[in-house]
């Protein structure tokens, strides 16, 4: 028997011990994101005809930073999320295809991490996205077609981190974003919502 205690004694001694973040703790995270759109279109030129937006899966980088064990800050860059635009419905229009637009998407939130201090981190967040449209001109026909070139709207997320030995971890994060733009020819035509969830998965290293 004493000899079995020393044998798992001398092995949780050489398990390195899991690192739980703290008060002035810098995380970043490499996330892979799925963006999808869960937009709203108001057509008001075309009975039957609405906007439709795809979805797009792209890498990720976040910043966190702890006030204290319990609440942090996080801020999500991207390169960049481009997403085809097409008519849908049963207009006349139906099935046309208008191009692409390509959204850069930072979001600051903060965040209540409410079980800290144990291998899995979940957390609460709520903040704000501002969404600037780099490439945000669509056409029909001849007619060229224009999204607002800057937007923003609330997030809430809700996602964890599991805690793994060395200062690493591996985070999964769902976010909900509200935002909407005027689309426009010579007149706006559309008030589109596009309000996506955004889910993310990857690694994450503190410092």
């Amino acid at each position: 028997m004493q000899k079995l205690l020393i044998t798992i004694l001398v092995a949780g001694l050489m398990v390195p011990a899991l690192s739980f973040a703290e008060k002035g703790d810098i995380v970043v995270r490499a996330r892979i994101t799925h963006i999808a759109p869960d937009e709203s279109s108001h057509l008001v030129s075309a009975v039957g005809d609405k906007l439709e937006v795809d979805s797009n899966t792209i890498p990720e980088i976040d910043f966190s930073y702890y006030f204290t064990k319990n609440i942090a800050a996080e801020l999500i860059l991207a390169l960049g999320s481009r997403h085809d635009v097409n008519i849908g419905g049963s207009g006349n229009n139906a099935g046309a295809k208008l191009g692409s637009i390509n959204l850069l998407p930072p979001t600051l939130t903060a965040q209540w991490h409410f079980n800290p201090d144990q291998t899995i981190d979940p957390y609460i967040g709520a903040g704000m996205s501002y969404i600037r449209a780099m490439d945000r001109n669509l056409n029909l026909d001849t007619a060229g077609i224009t999204v607002e070139r800057n937007m923003f709207g609330p997030a809430l997320q809700a996602g964890a981190d599991y805690n793994l030995p060395n200062k690493w971890l591996v985070n999964f994060d769902v976010k909900k974003i509200w935002f909407s733009t005027d689309v426009s020819t010579t007149t706006k035509i559309d008030n589109l919502d596009i309000d996506p969830w955004v889910v993310s998965f990857g690694v994450g290293k503190k410092f």
